[in-house]
């Protein structure tokens, strides 16, 4: 195979390397301390001041930068701070609060019908298991994962985004592309405790470094732990 053959499937994660699952434990420790050097202080980068407010911000940044929700939501919650506001509020008026936010409509209906599932289920409070967070209109696991690990201090799993799951099969701490199942794998590679700060420190080192069309590879800090480098 010729070296920028192997290199697209690098960049792919199409290349894994093998060793071992205590092995790759090892490697993944190695990892996570560089990422604590680099990125200590990794955390979301939504704006938030309660569990209600990460909720609606997280429903808000699909597709969209964090940037763009964090510019509109002072005056959302300045106008809507809460569950019971946000459910007596009419679906018209939320989207205006909203527009200039990726899908917008969809979003506005979302949020709508999760005040009110929260007002009429949940005495107007964010439920604080997964299985009640995943039941609400536009909550996937992506969603509930973030309201878990940041609202209440008490993940459940692992945040996976495009970064995340990208740089976990560049790295090969994973193989797989379905999001639950990259999930699943980086559980057993690392501790409880770390799971919030993997997923966030993941993040910045994805929109940095380990881009998805031009990976700066020669600018790595990772290169003697990523065996798409070594190799």
């Amino acid at each position: 195979m010729s070296t920028p053959a192997r290199r697209r499937r690098a960049l792919n994660g199409d290349l894994p390397l093998r060793e071992n699952q205590t092995v790759k434990r090892k490697r993944a420790a190695s990892i996570l301390a560089k990422l604590r050097k680099i990125y200590p202080d990794a955390k979301t980068s939504l704006d938030y001041r309660n569990p209600f407010e990460l909720l609606i911000a997280t429903l808000l940044s699909a597709q969209c930068t964090d940037k763009s929700v964090n510019n509109e939501t002072p005056a959302l919650f300045k106008a809507l701070p809460n569950a019971t506001k946000m459910a007596k509020a009419s679906v018209d008026e939320i989207r205006e609060l909203v527009k200039r936010i990726n899908f917008f409509n969809n979003k506005a209906k979302n949020m709508h019908k999760t005040a009110n599932i929260l007002v009429d289920k949940h005495n107007g409070e964010v439920p604080s298991t997964m299985e009640e967070l995943i039941e609400l209109a536009g909550v996937a696991r992506k969603t509930a994962n973030c309201v878990m690990g940041r609202g209440f201090n008490n993940p459940v799993g692992i945040v996976i985004d495009t970064h995340v799951g990208r740089i976990a099969r560049r790295m090969n701490l994973t193989a797989q592309h379905d999001p639950i199942k990259i999930e699943q794998d980086l559980i057993k590679l690392f501790e409880r405790d770390d799971w919030v700060f993997i997923s966030h420190s993941l993040i910045y080192l994805g929109r940095e470094t380990c881009t998805a069309r031009k990976a700066k590879c020669d600018q790595c800090p990772f290169a003697m732990l990523c065996p798409q480098i070594i190799a």
